[in-house]
């Protein structure tokens, strides 16, 4: 990822980097809350500082689509997802 953003601002023009910084802005509010709805479907087997700086963003989309899988197993199932 720092390949990726170092790459993009060498690449980027002056005028463009307020446009950039927004767009990292609304990637990272993103991520955050993924992150903690990930937290609330685990009902506190995972803590947020776990996966803000421990696990990557592949892992984090794993998790979620398991998360989302088992959801959509449960409506189907009948079973009340509390």
């Amino acid at each position: 990822m720092v390949k990726f953003f170092r790459n993009t601002l060498i690449r980027t023009s002056d005028s463009d980097i307020p446009e950039l910084s927004k767009s990292f802005e609304l990637d990272i509010k993103k991520l955050k809350h993924e992150i903690y709805q990930l937290c609330w479907y685990m009902r506190g087997g995972v803590s947020s500082d776990v996966l803000f700086y421990d696990t990557d963003i592949e892992d984090l989309e794993i998790i979620n689509k398991i998360i989302l899988e088992n959801i959509e197993a449960t409506k189907k199932s009948g079973m009340p997802l509390v």
